[in-house]
């Protein structure tokens, strides 16, 4: 299940305020520092994705990563959008619990 919050569909409405609708791609991104995250950018569906339409705006994801993952939660906080799921993440020298938090 792909999950977005009221708020989150609300700022991706307005980006798409004046567009044309896309869709969503929730993916891992594997760079960075601080280890692999949940990211998103728009994109276009894939055969092998698995579709979740929010507020009329479809969000896919590749079905292996999202079976893995799954339940995916994307939520938006004042100064961008916060990624979590059941997906356990680690950097070289840190790990990460499913809500992106540092943990010992």
């Amino acid at each position: 299940m792909i999950d977005v919050s009221t708020t989150a569909q609300e700022q991706v409405k307005a980006y798409f305020e004046g567009k044309e609708v896309q869709a969503v791609r929730i993916f891992l991104n594997n760079g960075g520092c601080g280890g692999p995250s949940l990211a998103m950018a728009l994109d276009k569906k894939k055969e092998d994705d698995t579709v979740s339409t929010h507020g009329g705006v479809e969000y896919i994801m590749e079905k292996t990563l999202f079976e893995k993952s799954s339940p995916v939660k994307v939520d938006y906080a004042g100064m961008g959008f916060n990624l979590s799921s059941s997906l356990e993440l680690s950097s070289g020298c840190k790990a990460f619990d499913n809500t992106g938090s540092c943990c010992e």
